[in-house]
């Protein structure tokens, strides 16, 4: 059912400026469990930033922008390569990120980094500004997609490059299948839809290339990173999962107890395939990534 609705763009009629406040909302409130759970995270997922900063292949001296950072992670990376004379600017919508992200690069020492509250669909950049911009799972939550690319070829130098994650269909990423399907199960919350704004809001074949193009960008390249996310136990995951996501602490806060424990017995049996005899948990996951020139 996962991969049927993820081959097809769904028609979605909702406010944007509504949207948008709402996932300003969401992030500032997921600030503090996204930074508790920072290096976890990071260690996760490193292949994913690694890939993107990669692919822009930043050089001494460059100026790299990162959208929707959240922490910075992955602006960090490409710090570290722009050197001393170089600059990164790392831009959320949620000021709560900003902050987070600016204590995270101060706690670096990354003296070549600043951090300031930027919307992905109208950048406060000047045109023509930067040699490349970074999006690790961002552009797929953006109300209009098309106008973020837009504006990332606005503010590159010809010849810059944007890298870009979002995340493949939902059956292809069984970490957070297991809890949506329980959630779907148990009426509590309906699947994200593919090629509406969210987590699979660029899942569906061929969206990011068109995209891209409509946004300026030639000399598109895809691939795939396949990583896996580790936890010590379930209940380790699940304590992970709540804190970095607040819309399923917000779909769980009303249960009953009796419903508490009816989703949390169908989310374990989904994820028991995956848990080592020790009690460990490794769960696939996988990126859809996308690099272009401007």
């Amino acid at each position: 059912l996962d991969e049927r609705r993820s081959s097809t763009v769904v028609p979605v009629t909702f406010d944007a400026e509504t949207y948008r406040a709402d996932s300003r909302g969401s992030w500032d409130k997921a600030a503090t469990g996204w930074t508790a759970r920072r290096a976890a995270m990071q260690d996760d997922t490193a292949a994913v930033s690694q890939w993107l900063v990669d692919s822009v292949d930043p050089r001494p001296g460059q100026t790299v922008l990162e959208v929707a950072a959240g922490l910075g992670d992955t602006g960090l990376l490409a710090a570290a390569r722009v050197g001393p004379d170089g600059q990164v600017i790392l831009t959320d919508g949620s000021d709560a990120m900003v902050t987070a992200a600016a204590e995270h690069a101060k706690a670096q020492g990354a003296v070549n980094v600043t951090a300031r509250q930027m919307e992905a669909e109208w950048l406060d950049q000047g045109t023509a500004t930067v040699d490349a911009v970074l999006c690790r799972w961002g552009y797929m939550l953006c109300a209009d997609p098309e106008a973020a690319f837009r504006e990332a070829r606005r503010v590159l130098r010809p010849g810059g490059r944007i890298a870009l994650a979002a995340w493949a269909p939902l059956g292809e990423n069984p970490w957070i299948a297991v809890i949506v399907g329980a959630l779907d199960q148990q009426g509590i919350a309906a699947p994200p839809k593919a090629g509406a704004p969210g987590m699979f809001g660029l899942a569906v074949p061929g969206q990011v290339e068109e995209l891209l193009a409509s946004g300026g960008f030639t000399d598109v390249k895809r691939a795939t990173v396949d990583f896996t996310f580790r936890a010590a136990s379930l209940d380790a995951w699940w304590e992970h999962t709540k804190a970095v996501s607040v819309s399923l602490s917000e779909a769980i806060k009303d249960l009953p107890p009796a419903g508490h424990y009816l989703l949390r017995n169908a989310v374990d049996e989904g994820y028991a395939p995956y848990v080592a005899a020790d009690g460990s948990v490794e769960l696939p996951a996988r990126a859809l990534m996308a690099c272009a020139e401007a």
